[in-house]
């Protein structure tokens, strides 16, 4: 999903996260969800083992060494999330998206903070995920490279 600032691509995914209410109409989906957005979900005080174990316990995670090995996050596990680089933090919200579960993933500019390896791996779980059956809405200026992706330009829609 693509438009300029202020097009309302983080109000519609917050609005199909459930975070927002629409200003008409209703949002029915079904599968479990996941947000992945620039709102902190992981606590700044602990060591990032513990903030993303939380998550892991609270989602029902058993594996998940897989996704801190594909995102690289097995040296930081002792850091506090709030000695954490924005790439940093950024790679661990996503370890949390992995580890979650979840059939449909929304995310509000992902890429932001992301080196081009972690965005590559980005596009790499994206791609992973939907052929696996899942879907993913992304809301981003920056390109994102998958094969078969649809491209929402938001103003295109709007009323």
């Amino acid at each position: 999903m693509t438009g300029a600032n202020g097009t309302g691509k983080s109000s519609l995914i917050r609005i199909l996260a459930g975070l927002l209410r629409p200003f008409a109409g209703n949002v029915m989906r079904t599968g479990s969800l996941a947000l992945m957005d620039d709102h902190r979900a992981l606590d700044d005080h602990l060591p990032l083992g513990q903030a993303l174990g939380f998550w892991q316990r609270l989602d029902g995670c058993i594996t998940p060494d897989a996704a801190m090995s594909a995102l690289q996050l097995q040296d930081l596990m002792d850091v506090p999330v709030r000695f954490l680089s924005t790439g940093q933090r950024k790679r661990a919200a996503l370890a949390c998206l992995l580890n979650g579960g979840s059939q449909i993933w929304l995310l509000d500019e992902p890429i932001n903070g992301l080196d081009a390896q972690a965005s590559k791996t980005l596009e790499a779980l994206l791609a992973h995920h939907c052929d696996g059956g899942g879907i993913a809405l992304v809301a981003s200026h920056q390109p994102i490279a998958l094969s078969d992706q649809k491209n929402l330009h938001l103003p295109d829609f709007a009323i």
